[in-house]
């Protein structure tokens, strides 16, 4: 993220000073009707440093478009969950992970 100039840093500051009965809020009307709101559209969960190893071709692509591959992996994994989780998916996903531990334990 880029630096604020002098000039935004003035402007924050001037806007900070206000109290809220000074600003006009004229040109931005009320909203009355919040059937349209979604929950939860805003929710960012904590993040947390892992250590993960992963394949190099892997890699090479997460980090292709450069800056920004965490974020890239973030969102491929967390659409995998959503998939996994959604009705049925969990199920077929939680069979095929105990159905892997049987096998472990049997050899």
């Amino acid at each position: 993220m880029r630096k604020l100039t002098k000039e935004q840093k003035r402007d924050i500051r001037a806007i900070a000073a206000k109290r809220d009965d000074d600003i006009d809020f004229s040109d931005a009307p009320p909203v009355v009707d919040w059937s349209g709101a979604e929950i939860g559209k805003l929710y960012h969960p904590a993040k947390k440093p892992v250590t993960i190893r992963l394949d190099s071709d892997v890699i090479a692509w997460l980090k292709s478009d450069g800056r920004g591959y965490q974020t890239k992996a973030n969102w491929l994994l967390r659409h995998a969950m959503l998939h996994f989780t959604k009705g049925k998916g969990l199920n077929k996903r939680k069979r095929f992970l105990r159905r892997r531990k049987s096998k472990r334990r049997v050899a």
